[in-house]
């Protein structure tokens, strides 16, 4: 069977971040879209439009001296523009450690990426790492 095209999407999205490549990942998204990251941390809150966004992921590389890595996991898609991308994600910060489970809600119109929504499995670890 065929991997749905959101699920693609999503799928090269992590593959271009994974790599650094943010030529990729911006072209990906939408002029407008919206990255929201939860937490009271350094990176936390709305990052809106392409460049603050591409602007935030080269911020978290480095805020961790390029050791934040992401692990895609499973990619679950509703067939209306959603897509939920599950991860693992690790790095070291200022001595701290993070190893967390984690995702991102995705819509998709067309083939763009208008909306990001990053949940977290355990919101105290993940500000105490940002803090």
């Amino acid at each position: 069977m065929a991997e749905h095209p959101s699920a693609q999407i999503v799928r090269k999205g992590y593959e271009a971040f994974t790599r650094g490549d943010m030529e990729t990942l911006r072209g990906m998204l939408a002029s407008d879209a919206t990255h929201h990251v939860p937490g009271s941390g350094a990176l936390s809150g709305d990052f809106k439009g392409r460049d603050e966004i591409i602007d935030m992921y080269r911020r978290i590389g480095e805020e961790t001296g390029g050791t934040f890595t992401v692990e895609l996991r499973q990619i679950l898609v509703d067939g209306r523009g959603h897509a939920v991308g599950v991860h693992h994600a690790t790095a070291d910060r200022k001595g701290k450690h993070l190893d967390e489970d984690g995702c991102i809600v995705f819509r998709i119109v067309g083939d763009k990426m208008t909306d990001l929504d990053e949940c977290v499995a355990d919101m105290d670890a993940v500000n105490d790492f940002w803090a």
